[in-house]
């Protein structure tokens, strides 16, 4: 069977969009050419790939293994032409990234802010997430991950220093609760936890001593996936929080928030951008990592 490679490109845009109609829309052409070629696809292939309702459209089992194998080498391909067009001019496109919200270094403003100003002619378009999913089936072009999370098959480049998590809590809290002195001893006090999503259990509060790792299972009063409430709430006196020590560092030289148990809290890798490895890596990527790393030898120096 040959393979029809424009109907498989109207497939992966139908997989992305999860719509005939925003799928003709991007390739400029009508939501029946769309339809058509999808028929024609399934007929040679003599499977469905699509589920088609009045108001949505999925994919199959056929179709998301389908999706899955073909999505990098689709990078690819466009990577490629990206890359052959880009000679003589500068980088340019929309450059889609799905970056941790805690991600604080990226996140800050200046180095994107930065990079924005160097190159004009790419837009670019973050999503700040928190979810687990591959990148490269949801077309992002890369990630920003810490980096003990990230595949190892994918290339890191790193937009951080060493990381440290760490617990804090108000003045007037430590005043009506008393300081901890183990992380054990957390499980009796007020705590406020956070979780990366709906319906996904709050996040585990890690700690170490002597090179041992170890979890302490807190019961939190109040969760939230919302970083900023979460250090709103630990000012207010609501509780002890926990996450990463970036996100704490304005209340912390405020004097709105203490550390505690900070001998506990031993460092570890710090958050980097990742993306699959492949021989083209698009003009706007590159772009994008040389700029980190001028950043990074900038801070270092």
């Amino acid at each position: 069977m040959s393979p029809d490679l424009n109907a498989l490109a109207v497939f992966m845009l139908v997989a992305e969009e999860k719509s005939f109609r925003a799928a003709a829309d991007r390739l400029g052409v009508t939501r029946s050419a769309v339809s058509q070629t999808m028929a024609r696809l399934e007929a040679t292939m003599g499977i469905a790939l699509v589920r088609r309702t009045t108001r949505s459209v999925s994919l199959t089992e056929a179709g998301e293994r389908l999706a899955v194998s073909l999505a990098p080498a689709i990078a690819d391909i466009r990577a490629a032409v990206e890359s052959a067009g880009s000679l003589g001019r500068r980088p340019r496109g929309q450059l889609r990234l799905a970056v941790s919200s805690i991600a604080e270094t990226f996140l800050a403003g200046p180095l994107l802010a930065g990079f924005a100003g160097a190159y004009p002619e790419i837009q670019l378009d973050i999503t700040v997430t928190d979810e687990e999913f591959d990148i490269v089936a949801e077309g992002y072009d890369a990630g920003v991950r810490l980096g003990e999370v990230i595949a190892q098959d994918m290339i890191a480049v790193p937009v951080s220093g060493e990381q440290r998590q760490s617990a804090v809590c108000a003045p007037a809290y430590l005043e009506r609760a008393g300081m901890p002195k183990h992380p054990g001893e957390l499980v009796g006090h007020r705590c406020i936890g956070w979780r990366p999503a709906p319906r996904v259990a709050p996040y585990r509060w890690e700690f170490g001593v002597d090179g041992r790792e170890f979890a302490v299972e807190v019961a939190p009063e109040i969760t939230t996936n919302d970083m900023a409430l979460m250090i709103k709430l630990a000012v207010a006196g609501a509780g002890i929080t926990f996450g990463m020590e970036e996100s704490f560092r304005a209340e912390v030289e405020r004097g709105r928030l203490v550390p505690i148990l900070e001998e506990f809290c031993p460092r570890f890798a710090g958050f980097y951008l990742y993306y699959p490895s492949r021989r083209n890596l698009a003009p706007k990527l590159r772009a994008l990592t040389n700029h980190l790393r001028t950043a990074r030898s900038g801070m270092r120096g």
